[in-house]
This record gives C-alpha cells, sequence and structure tokens, in this order.
C-alpha cells in the first residue's frame, strides 16, 4: 500500500478533514499525535495509547540518530518493531535541532555536520539520510510489511 491522502471536507477559512492511510493504518486528520522522542512515549504505556485510540507517534530523528542510534534501529528490524508500534510513525527531518543546536553544528551544501550534545562525537547527515528517499525515511521499518 503506498501513502494516500483523502480529503473529506474542507471549510472556507481553509480547514481540512481527511485521512491519511499509510502502510500502518489510516489516519483521521486533523491528528494528535503523541510524541516519542526516543522511541518512547513517557508517562503512557503501550496500553494506554491503544486505549486511547492514538494512530500515529511522532518520532525525533536527531534523538533518534544519536540514541540508540540507525544501525542498531536497522539490525533490530526497523522503526516499528524497536518501539513494537504496529500503527503508523512519523518521523521529523531532525530540522529544528539544526536550528536549535547551532552552536553545535556547519551547515553545508552537501548536509549538516554536527556534534552530539550527548558526547561531543561527530556526525554528519544529508538531507536524503535524514528524510528518507522513495524506500522510507531512514529509521523507518524494513521488515518488508509495506
Amino acid at each position: 500500500m503506498n501513502f494516500r491522502f483523502e480529503l473529506l471536507k474542507t471549510t472556507p477559512e481553509g480547514a481540512r478533514r481527511g485521512r491519511l492511510h499509510t502502510p500502518h493504518g489510516t489516519i483521521e486528520t486533523p491528528a494528535f499525535m503523541p510524541v516519542g522522542t526516543a522511541a518512547t512515549v513517557k508517562g503512557l504505556t503501550q496500553e494506554a495509547l491503544e486505549e486511547l485510540g492514538t494512530e500515529v507517534l511522532l518520532g525525533n530523528t536527531y534523538h533518534l540518530y544519536l540514541r540508540p542510534g540507525h544501525e542498531q534501529i536497522r539490525e533490530l528490524g526497523g522503526l516499528h518493531r524497536f518501539m513494537s508500534w504496529p500503527r503508523a510513525i512519523l518521523t521529523d527531518s531532525g530540522g529544528f535541532q539544526v536550528f536549535s543546536l547551532s552552536k553545535l553544528r556547519k551547515v553545508t551544501d552537501e548536509g549538516v555536520q554536527f556534534r552530539s550534545h550527548l558526547d561531543g562525537s561527530e556526525h554528519f547527515l544529508t538531507s536524503r539520510e535524514s528524510v528518507g528517499n522513495s524506500d522510507g525515511p531512514r529509521l523507518g521499518h524494513h521488515d518488508g510489511a509495506r
């Protein structure tokens, strides 16, 4: 299944109601997305998220890249398996950290060189690595369940 947006209603002011269809389920929009910055939503169990009807979680590419790391997530079967979350996950590009951590980064035409706020290690990310490509986000699942 591919990603598809179904527009259900618009208002004269420009508000929209719709459905975003993803390989991991349909998300009614507008949507509330609990934030699992480091692959977990603090203060709520997965059962509570499911009981609340959560359709999508938001993850943070920058934080997941640093800890536990994109290689470890990939080795463990992708972000869905790592988080034990069968529904949709949206990962941001990490762009906010590019600007908010300005003292720890250098932007070039090729990407962003940054120093980890955790341990000072150096990293380089291109936009393709951060956002992903047609195969999905760099941190996304790769379990063949698409």
